[in-house]
C-alpha cells in the first residue's frame, strides 16, 4: 500500500478530511467500503452509517438520482 502525506492548516478536522477523502474513493470506485472505512479510522458499518452525510450513496447511486426515482 501506497502512503501519502498531507500537510494541513491547524484549523482543519483531521478526522473530516479522512471521511470526504474515503466517501470520494468508495464512491469512485476505487476503494472498497473497507478499505474506505479503514482510510477513515472507522468500522466498515460505521462509515456505511455515515457516508451518506457526505452525499456518497451505499447502493450506487447519487443523491440527485434518488431525489429523481422518489419524485416518480
Amino acid at each position: 500500500m501506497k502512503t501519502v502525506t498531507l500537510t494541513l492548516p491547524d484549523s482543519t478536522n483531521e478526522k473530516d478530511v479522512k471521511m470526504q477523502l474515503a466517501a470520494q474513493l468508495f464512491e469512485k470506485g476505487i476503494f472498497s467500503a473497507g478499505q474506505a472505512a479503514e482510510l477513515a479510522g472507522m468500522s466498515k458499518r460505521k462509515f456505511l452509517e455515515n457516508v451518506g452525510k457526505y452525499g456518497v450513496s451505499v447502493f450506487g447511486e447519487t443523491a440527485k438520482e434518488i431525489r429523481k426515482i422518489m419524485d416518480d
